[in-house]
Protein backbone atom coordinates (compact mmCIF):
# COMPACT_ATOMS: atom_id res chain seq x y z
CA UNK A 1 0.00 0.00 0.00
CA UNK A 2 1.91 3.26 -1.29
CA UNK A 3 2.68 6.10 1.65
CA UNK A 4 -0.57 8.09 2.51
CA UNK A 5 -0.27 11.73 1.15
CA UNK A 6 -0.96 14.72 3.12
CA UNK A 7 0.26 18.13 3.53
CA UNK A 8 1.41 20.85 6.10
CA UNK A 9 1.50 24.50 4.84
CA UNK A 10 2.95 26.95 7.37
CA UNK A 11 3.94 30.63 6.48
CA UNK A 12 7.50 31.34 6.38
CA UNK A 13 10.32 29.14 7.61
CA UNK A 14 9.15 26.23 9.53
CA UNK A 15 12.53 26.24 11.63
CA UNK A 16 11.47 29.49 13.10
CA UNK A 17 12.48 28.65 17.25
CA UNK A 18 8.69 29.31 18.60
CA UNK A 19 6.63 27.20 20.10
CA UNK A 20 4.13 27.30 17.45
CA UNK A 21 6.75 26.39 14.36
CA UNK A 22 8.42 23.69 16.84
CA UNK A 23 4.89 22.14 16.88
CA UNK A 24 4.47 22.12 13.25
CA UNK A 25 7.79 20.68 12.74
CA UNK A 26 7.77 18.18 15.17
CA UNK A 27 4.39 17.30 13.84
CA UNK A 28 5.06 16.85 10.68
CA UNK A 29 8.61 14.47 11.44
CA UNK A 30 6.40 12.59 13.79
CA UNK A 31 3.81 12.27 10.55
CA UNK A 32 6.41 10.76 8.31
CA UNK A 33 7.64 8.47 10.80
CA UNK A 34 4.53 6.67 10.89
CA UNK A 35 4.22 6.75 7.25
CA UNK A 36 2.53 9.57 5.82
CA UNK A 37 3.89 11.22 2.89
CA UNK A 38 3.79 14.01 3.96
CA UNK A 39 4.65 17.60 1.92
CA UNK A 40 5.72 20.88 3.60
CA UNK A 41 3.68 24.38 1.60
CA UNK A 42 5.71 27.08 2.69
CA UNK A 43 3.14 30.12 2.53
CA UNK A 44 4.12 33.79 2.44
CA UNK A 45 6.23 35.41 5.64
CA UNK A 46 3.31 38.25 5.75
CA UNK A 47 0.50 36.18 7.72
CA UNK A 48 -1.35 37.16 9.98
CA UNK A 49 -1.32 40.14 8.73
CA UNK A 50 -0.71 39.54 5.02
CA UNK A 51 -1.28 41.87 1.92
CA UNK A 52 -3.83 40.92 -1.01
CA UNK A 53 -1.10 39.47 -3.11
CA UNK A 54 0.11 37.16 -0.09
CA UNK A 55 -3.28 36.22 0.08
CA UNK A 56 -3.56 35.19 -3.16
CA UNK A 57 -0.37 33.47 -3.19
CA UNK A 58 -1.21 31.40 -0.32
CA UNK A 59 -4.12 30.25 -1.88
CA UNK A 60 -2.15 29.07 -4.96
CA UNK A 61 -0.43 27.11 -3.20
CA UNK A 62 -3.14 25.09 -1.96
CA UNK A 63 -4.88 24.84 -5.27
CA UNK A 64 -2.13 22.39 -6.66
CA UNK A 65 -2.66 20.02 -3.84
CA UNK A 66 -5.54 16.98 -5.04
CA UNK A 67 -8.88 16.34 -3.54
CA UNK A 68 -7.29 12.86 -1.62
CA UNK A 69 -4.17 14.80 0.25
CA UNK A 70 -5.64 16.70 3.38
CA UNK A 71 -3.77 20.31 4.11
CA UNK A 72 -3.13 21.08 7.62
CA UNK A 73 -2.95 24.79 7.67
CA UNK A 74 -1.18 25.94 10.31
CA UNK A 75 -3.61 28.68 12.24
CA UNK A 76 -1.13 31.80 12.05
CA UNK A 77 -1.89 31.86 7.97
CA UNK A 78 -5.27 29.81 7.94
CA UNK A 79 -7.50 32.79 10.30
CA UNK A 80 -6.34 35.30 7.46
CA UNK A 81 -6.34 33.83 4.00
CA UNK A 82 -9.18 34.85 1.66
CA UNK A 83 -12.09 32.82 2.63
CA UNK A 84 -13.53 33.12 -0.94
CA UNK A 85 -10.24 31.63 -2.33
CA UNK A 86 -10.05 29.10 0.83
CA UNK A 87 -13.47 27.56 -0.07
CA UNK A 88 -12.33 26.72 -4.06
CA UNK A 89 -9.02 24.61 -2.17
CA UNK A 90 -10.31 20.47 -3.53
CA UNK A 91 -7.76 19.38 -0.83
CA UNK A 92 -9.72 18.36 2.92
CA UNK A 93 -8.63 21.76 4.77
CA UNK A 94 -7.67 21.07 8.13
CA UNK A 95 -6.78 24.35 10.86
CA UNK A 96 -4.01 24.04 13.57
CA UNK A 97 -5.30 26.51 15.62
CA UNK A 98 -2.38 27.01 18.31
CA UNK A 99 -4.37 30.14 19.70
CA UNK A 100 -7.02 32.63 17.92
CA UNK A 101 -5.30 35.28 16.29
CA UNK A 102 -7.30 38.25 17.45
CA UNK A 103 -6.22 37.18 21.15
CA UNK A 104 -2.83 38.57 20.33
CA UNK A 105 -1.29 41.14 22.65
CA UNK A 106 -1.25 45.00 21.91
CA UNK A 107 -4.08 44.58 18.71
CA UNK A 108 -5.82 47.79 17.86
CA UNK A 109 -9.67 46.76 18.59
CA UNK A 110 -10.41 47.40 14.82
CA UNK A 111 -7.71 45.00 13.99
CA UNK A 112 -8.91 42.46 16.68
CA UNK A 113 -12.61 42.61 15.45
CA UNK A 114 -11.27 41.93 11.89
CA UNK A 115 -9.08 39.10 12.59
CA UNK A 116 -11.83 37.53 15.21
CA UNK A 117 -15.05 37.74 11.75
CA UNK A 118 -12.25 36.41 8.80
CA UNK A 119 -11.33 33.31 11.29
CA UNK A 120 -14.44 33.12 12.26
CA UNK A 121 -15.63 32.63 8.75
CA UNK A 122 -12.97 30.46 7.56
CA UNK A 123 -12.97 27.95 10.46
CA UNK A 124 -16.37 26.97 8.99
CA UNK A 125 -14.86 25.83 6.10
CA UNK A 126 -12.62 23.35 7.58
CA UNK A 127 -13.20 19.61 7.46
CA UNK A 128 -11.67 19.45 11.25
CA UNK A 129 -9.80 21.74 13.63
CA UNK A 130 -6.78 20.72 15.69
CA UNK A 131 -6.16 22.68 19.25
CA UNK A 132 -3.10 22.53 21.36
CA UNK A 133 -5.11 22.41 24.49
CA UNK A 134 -8.66 22.04 26.06
CA UNK A 135 -8.43 25.75 26.96
CA UNK A 136 -8.70 26.52 22.73
CA UNK A 137 -11.34 24.02 21.76
CA UNK A 138 -13.43 25.89 24.58
CA UNK A 139 -12.83 29.74 23.21
CA UNK A 140 -13.08 28.40 19.56
CA UNK A 141 -16.35 26.52 21.01
CA UNK A 142 -17.76 29.93 23.12
CA UNK A 143 -16.56 32.44 20.73
CA UNK A 144 -16.11 30.85 17.15
CA UNK A 145 -19.20 28.92 17.02
CA UNK A 146 -16.98 26.10 16.58
CA UNK A 147 -19.30 22.72 16.77
CA UNK A 148 -17.31 20.28 19.36
CA UNK A 149 -17.72 17.35 17.43
CA UNK A 150 -15.63 18.99 14.86
CA UNK A 151 -12.46 19.57 16.98
CA UNK A 152 -9.34 17.29 18.42
CA UNK A 153 -7.12 18.60 21.74
CA UNK A 154 -3.81 17.09 20.34
CA UNK A 155 -1.43 18.80 22.93
CA UNK A 156 2.42 18.89 22.35
CA UNK A 157 4.02 15.83 22.36
CA UNK A 158 7.49 16.23 24.49
CA UNK A 159 11.41 15.30 23.70
CA UNK A 160 12.33 13.62 26.51
CA UNK A 161 15.63 14.93 27.32
CA UNK A 162 18.99 12.69 27.85
CA UNK A 163 19.45 11.32 31.28
CA UNK A 164 22.47 12.65 32.27
CA UNK A 165 23.75 14.17 35.64
CA UNK A 166 22.81 18.10 36.28
CA UNK A 167 24.70 20.84 37.96
CA UNK A 168 23.13 23.40 39.12
CA UNK A 169 24.21 26.38 38.24
CA UNK A 170 25.30 28.70 41.26
CA UNK A 171 24.17 31.30 41.87
CA UNK A 172 20.12 29.61 41.39
CA UNK A 173 19.69 30.05 37.77
CA UNK A 174 16.15 31.61 36.75
CA UNK A 175 15.30 30.30 33.94
CA UNK A 176 12.57 32.13 31.22
CA UNK A 177 12.00 30.99 27.82
CA UNK A 178 9.51 32.92 25.16
CA UNK A 179 10.02 35.13 21.91
CA UNK A 180 10.71 39.07 22.40
CA UNK A 181 6.93 39.94 21.92
CA UNK A 182 4.60 42.01 24.79
CA UNK A 183 2.64 38.83 25.26
CA UNK A 184 5.14 37.03 26.56
CA UNK A 185 5.68 39.69 29.51
CA UNK A 186 8.86 39.65 29.71
CA UNK A 187 8.71 43.18 31.38
CA UNK A 188 6.71 41.86 34.37
CA UNK A 189 9.21 39.54 35.00
CA UNK A 190 12.27 41.81 35.10
CA UNK A 191 10.20 44.21 37.53
CA UNK A 192 9.50 41.06 39.54
CA UNK A 193 13.29 40.19 39.91
CA UNK A 194 13.86 44.10 40.72
CA UNK A 195 12.11 43.27 43.92
CA UNK A 196 14.33 40.03 44.37
CA UNK A 197 17.75 42.13 44.77
CA UNK A 198 17.93 40.92 48.80
CA UNK A 199 18.50 37.12 47.22
CA UNK A 200 21.23 35.15 45.58
CA UNK A 201 20.05 34.73 42.23
CA UNK A 202 20.96 34.96 38.19
CA UNK A 203 18.09 35.23 35.38
CA UNK A 204 18.46 34.20 31.61
CA UNK A 205 15.50 34.91 29.36
CA UNK A 206 16.05 32.67 26.13
CA UNK A 207 14.02 34.20 22.85
CA UNK A 208 14.44 35.06 19.50
CA UNK A 209 13.23 38.64 18.48
CA UNK A 210 9.98 39.12 17.49
CA UNK A 211 9.63 42.58 18.14
CA UNK A 212 12.26 45.05 17.94
CA UNK A 213 10.72 47.53 19.63
CA UNK A 214 9.87 45.39 22.43
CA UNK A 215 13.75 43.59 22.44
CA UNK A 216 14.65 47.46 22.77
CA UNK A 217 12.14 48.14 25.83
CA UNK A 218 13.05 45.22 27.68
CA UNK A 219 16.87 45.96 27.34
CA UNK A 220 16.46 49.48 28.29
CA UNK A 221 14.00 48.12 31.51
CA UNK A 222 16.68 45.66 32.57
CA UNK A 223 19.35 48.47 32.57
CA UNK A 224 17.22 51.03 34.33
CA UNK A 225 16.42 48.44 37.08
CA UNK A 226 19.90 47.70 38.00
CA UNK A 227 19.84 44.24 36.58
CA UNK A 228 21.93 44.49 33.67
CA UNK A 229 25.15 42.26 36.04
CA UNK A 230 22.30 39.76 36.78
CA UNK A 231 20.27 39.61 33.94
CA UNK A 232 21.28 38.03 30.47
CA UNK A 233 19.01 38.40 28.02
CA UNK A 234 20.29 35.13 25.56
CA UNK A 235 18.16 35.69 22.09
CA UNK A 236 18.38 33.00 20.39
CA UNK A 237 20.19 29.83 21.49
CA UNK A 238 21.15 26.29 19.80
CA UNK A 239 18.80 23.30 21.29
CA UNK A 240 22.27 21.92 23.10
CA UNK A 241 22.55 25.40 25.03
CA UNK A 242 19.06 25.71 25.53
CA UNK A 243 18.92 22.36 27.07
CA UNK A 244 21.79 23.07 28.95
CA UNK A 245 20.03 25.46 30.75
CA UNK A 246 17.26 23.86 31.56
CA UNK A 247 19.71 20.79 33.18
CA UNK A 248 21.33 23.91 35.26
CA UNK A 249 18.52 26.28 36.23
CA UNK A 250 16.45 25.78 39.85
CA UNK A 251 13.37 27.90 38.45
CA UNK A 252 11.12 28.30 35.23
CA UNK A 253 9.34 31.83 35.14
CA UNK A 254 7.48 33.15 32.29
CA UNK A 255 5.24 36.32 33.27
CA UNK A 256 3.00 35.58 30.28
CA UNK A 257 -0.07 37.42 29.53
CA UNK A 258 -1.57 34.70 27.49
CA UNK A 259 -0.95 31.28 25.70
CA UNK A 260 -3.08 28.82 23.70
CA UNK A 261 -0.33 26.34 25.51
CA UNK A 262 2.59 26.40 26.07
CA UNK A 263 5.10 23.95 24.84
CA UNK A 264 8.32 25.47 27.25
CA UNK A 265 6.12 24.33 30.37
CA UNK A 266 5.89 20.83 29.06
CA UNK A 267 9.73 21.36 28.59
CA UNK A 268 10.04 22.86 32.46
CA UNK A 269 8.30 19.71 33.39
CA UNK A 270 10.25 17.05 32.10
CA UNK A 271 13.30 18.63 33.20
CA UNK A 272 11.56 18.84 36.66
CA UNK A 273 11.63 22.26 37.36
CA UNK A 274 9.40 23.77 39.99
CA UNK A 275 7.49 26.56 37.16
CA UNK A 276 6.12 30.49 38.29
CA UNK A 277 4.35 31.74 35.41
CA UNK A 278 0.36 33.66 35.44
CA UNK A 279 -2.80 31.87 35.55
CA UNK A 280 -3.99 33.23 31.70
CA UNK A 281 -5.41 31.21 28.69
CA UNK A 282 -4.03 27.21 28.50
CA UNK A 283 -1.06 28.14 31.32
CA UNK A 284 -3.75 26.01 34.31
CA UNK A 285 -4.96 23.51 32.18
CA UNK A 286 -0.73 23.30 30.78
CA UNK A 287 1.06 23.60 34.27
CA UNK A 288 -0.63 20.73 36.98
CA UNK A 289 -1.26 21.39 40.62
CA UNK A 290 1.52 21.46 42.63
CA UNK A 291 4.55 21.83 40.15
CA UNK A 292 3.97 25.43 39.31
CA UNK A 293 2.43 28.43 41.64
CA UNK A 294 0.02 30.61 39.34
CA UNK A 295 -0.36 34.45 40.07
CA UNK A 296 -2.47 37.00 38.03
CA UNK A 297 -0.89 37.85 35.00
CA UNK A 298 0.58 41.64 35.23
CA UNK A 299 1.07 41.52 38.57
CA UNK A 300 5.14 42.03 39.25
CA UNK A 301 4.71 41.84 42.78
CA UNK A 302 2.89 38.96 42.74
CA UNK A 303 5.12 37.11 40.49
CA UNK A 304 8.27 38.53 42.76
CA UNK A 305 6.47 37.06 46.13
CA UNK A 306 6.38 33.34 43.92
CA UNK A 307 9.71 33.37 42.99
CA UNK A 308 11.27 34.44 46.78
CA UNK A 309 8.91 31.32 48.05
CA UNK A 310 10.63 28.81 45.37
CA UNK A 311 13.76 30.32 45.80
CA UNK A 312 13.91 30.91 49.56
CA UNK A 313 12.12 27.82 50.87
CA UNK A 314 13.96 24.74 49.88
CA UNK A 315 10.93 21.82 50.77
CA UNK A 316 8.75 23.75 48.54
CA UNK A 317 11.25 24.09 46.01
CA UNK A 318 11.66 20.46 46.19
CA UNK A 319 8.30 19.91 46.52
CA UNK A 320 6.99 21.24 43.62
CA UNK A 321 10.55 19.80 41.66
CA UNK A 322 9.01 16.12 42.51
CA UNK A 323 5.64 16.91 41.30
CA UNK A 324 6.17 19.10 38.13
CA UNK A 325 8.94 15.56 37.64
CA UNK A 326 6.35 13.34 37.91
CA UNK A 327 4.12 15.37 35.67
CA UNK A 328 6.85 15.71 33.14
CA UNK A 329 6.79 11.89 33.31
CA UNK A 330 2.98 11.32 31.83
CA UNK A 331 3.10 13.59 28.85
CA UNK A 332 2.73 12.18 25.56
CA UNK A 333 5.71 11.83 22.88
CA UNK A 334 5.56 13.15 19.43
CA UNK A 335 4.60 9.52 17.97
CA UNK A 336 1.63 9.12 20.04
CA UNK A 337 0.08 12.40 19.34
CA UNK A 338 0.76 12.29 15.57
CA UNK A 339 -1.22 8.62 15.52
CA UNK A 340 -4.11 10.63 16.80
CA UNK A 341 -3.68 13.51 13.93
CA UNK A 342 -3.24 10.28 11.37
CA UNK A 343 -6.69 9.33 13.08
CA UNK A 344 -8.26 12.26 11.91
CA UNK A 345 -6.67 12.26 8.14
CA UNK A 346 -7.52 8.86 7.78
CA UNK A 347 -11.06 9.69 7.58
CA UNK A 348 -10.33 12.14 4.52
CA UNK A 349 -9.14 9.60 2.22
CA UNK A 350 -11.22 7.38 -0.22
CA UNK A 351 -11.98 3.93 1.53
CA UNK A 352 -10.52 4.69 5.05
CA UNK A 353 -12.16 5.82 8.33
CA UNK A 354 -10.47 7.67 10.86
CA UNK A 355 -11.32 8.50 14.47
CA UNK A 356 -11.11 12.60 15.04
Amino acid sequence: MPPRCAALAVPGDIATKTGGYLYDARLMAALSGAGWNMRLIRLPDGFPHPDAAERAEAQAALAGLPPDCPVIVDGLAYGAMDTGRLRAVAAPLVALVHHPLALETGLAPEVATALVERERDNLVLARHILVPSPHTARVLKADYGVPGDKLTVVEPGVVRPALTAATKAEPPLILSVGIQAARKGHDVFLRSLAHLSDLEWQAVIVGRVHDAAVAHALAELRDALGLTDRVRLAGLVGDVELQDLYRAARVFALATRYEGYGMVFAEALVHGLPIVTCRVGAVPDTVPEGAGILVEAEDACGFADALRRVLSDTDTRLWMASASSQAGQKLPDWAMQAQRVGGVLKGFLSGESGSP
